[in-house]
């Protein structure tokens, strides 16, 4: 039992690390955040709502420039302030935000918080562990070597997340009677709007927009026209 302590230990640290984190994220998005009240977005909200089968679906802009959607670890869904911007401009449809708004919910529902916990736990000790070997092999790496390691798996997960969250928010939208395709309208758009990113492709939490784009094409490409 005792050989197994530090491994017991590092997956405690792990969890505990991962629980600070939430409670700071919470904290932060609670306090720098108000309801959402646009009338036409709250009538979009409804249309999800009922195709969930629960009594409303609540939004709250969250005050910051970046343009973001969030699904916060307690299933709260935010807009960030600079996205509501946008839309309040013209620049994004009330349709395509409640593309950003299904597929906050897809990871909600999917229960991405939860498995990024786990993960995150996993990681801090795999880690560790890759620290430990590396070092007595080549001195003095190890420590990036893991990192550049355990960031490759953490980018490749959550790239996971994001299709499927947005094969959740294109199924929602159809259900709704909205439709993916202002979904597949924002994506299109969201370079201009948010930038895109510049890092090797491997180590992005995000897939690139154009193989989004793609999935989501070939997954509707037999769905009816809500219209």
């Amino acid at each position: 039992m005792l050989r197994f302590l530090p491994l017991l230990l590092m997956l405690g640290g792990g969890y505990l690390a991962w629980q600070f984190s939430v409670r700071k994220t919470l904290r932060e998005l609670n306090l720098h955040s108000t309801e959402m009240v646009d009338a036409k977005l709250l009538a979009l909200c409804e249309k999800l709502a009922e195709a969930l089968g629960v009594r409303r679906v609540t939004v709250r802009i969250y005050e910051v420039q970046p343009v973001n959607g969030l699904a916060a670890p307690d299933g709260q869904i935010f807009i960030t302030r600079g996205f509501y911007e946008r839309y309040r401009s013209g620049a994004v449809t009330p349709e395509e935000m409640a593309g950003v708004i299904a597929h906050e919910l897809g990871h909600v529902a999917l229960g991405h918080s939860r498995r990024r916990m786990i993960d995150f736990t996993a990681q801090n000790a795999m880690r560790a562990v890759l620290i430990a070997v590396i070092s007595r092999v080549v001195p003095g790496i190890g420590a990036r070597v893991a990192d550049l390691l355990t960031r490759l798996l953490s980018a490749r997960l959550s790239r996971q997340d994001e299709y499927e969250a947005d094969a959740y928010g294109a199924a929602l939208l159809a259900k709704a009677g909205i439709g993916a395709a202002p979904q597949i309208s924002l994506l299109r758009k969201l370079g201009a709007l948010a930038g895109e990113g510049r890092g090797p492709a491997w180590l992005m939490s995000h897939p690139d927009t154009r193989d989004r784009i793609a999935a989501l094409e070939r997954l509707t490409a037999d769905w009816p026209d809500p219209s």
